[in-house]
């Protein structure tokens, strides 16, 4: 996570996104519909990677502007821009998104090549291996967001997400990913835990954000998710770990 007022020492050495469309105005209703929606606040953006590639340009982008919005808004944006030169008018996707990992999935997920677009070195560093193995895995996976909430409190720098599994049949098909700040090392964790239910999930990112949370329950091996025949799933009213 970077601080959203001064994500370098040196302010001068913040790298700025160009977006490229000087020539591209022939359809005035799409870029007037671009720029509310993401080149407003342009020099607010900072680019954490961008990959261009003939027409196509993907950019992850950090909104610096976010901590000023609704509490808990994601602070990273996805975006896609495709050019017609020809016609000199452009289409674009974005998505607001709390993780760069989740940033760079969406982008995968929609032609940008996997090992193109690499974050740059801003922000805290990860901590250790897991949390870049997390991340390497987040940016190919293919998920359902159902819950963020970014909190860039210094006290309590965390980023909690709810997630859900496409396959139905996956083991511990609701995911807690939760990334924290360690100002004092200016590192940053990444860690994930399985739920069965979405309630639960949601329940542990809210106590983790009151700082009420139990360690996250570990996500069940695929082996353990078939059961014997006639044995039915009991319910769980809470989740594991979340003793007080």
């Amino acid at each position: 996570m970077l601080s959203p007022t001064d994500p370098a020492p040196d302010r001068k050495s913040i790298p700025q996104v160009d977006f490229d469309l000087d020539d591209l105005d022939a359809d005035e209703e799409k870029y007037l519909d671009f720029y509310r929606k993401v080149a407003v606040h342009e020099d607010m953006l900072v680019p954490l990677a961008e990959h261009h590639d003939g027409p196509h340009s993907y950019y992850v982008l950090f909104d610096r502007t976010a901590t000023w919005g609704h509490p808990g808004m994601p602070q990273v944006l996805a975006v896609h821009l495709q050019r017609d030169q020809e016609k000199r008018t452009f289409s674009f996707e974005h998505a607001p998104l709390p993780l760069p990992a989740m940033a760079q999935s969406w982008l995968i997920h929609r032609g940008c090549p996997h090992d193109a677009i690499g974050l740059a070195p801003l922000g805290p560093p990860p901590a250790d291996e897991v949390t870049r193995a997390l991340e390497r895995r987040l940016a190919g996976d293919h998920y359902a967001m159902g819950y963020s909430y970014t909190s860039d409190d210094p006290e309590d720098m965390v980023i909690v997400v709810a997630l859900r599994a496409l396959d139905e049949r996956a083991p511990s098909p609701f995911r807690v990913v939760v990334e924290d700040v360690d100002t004092a090392t200016w590192t940053h964790t990444l860690r994930e835990g399985g739920f069965d239910t979405l309630g639960e999930a949601l329940q542990w990112c809210d106590d983790r954000l009151t700082g009420e949370s139990g360690p996250l329950p570990p996500v069940r091996p695929a082996a353990a998710a078939s059961r014997p025949a006639g044995l039915p799933k009991a319910p769980a009213p809470r989740p594991p770990g979340r003793s007080r």
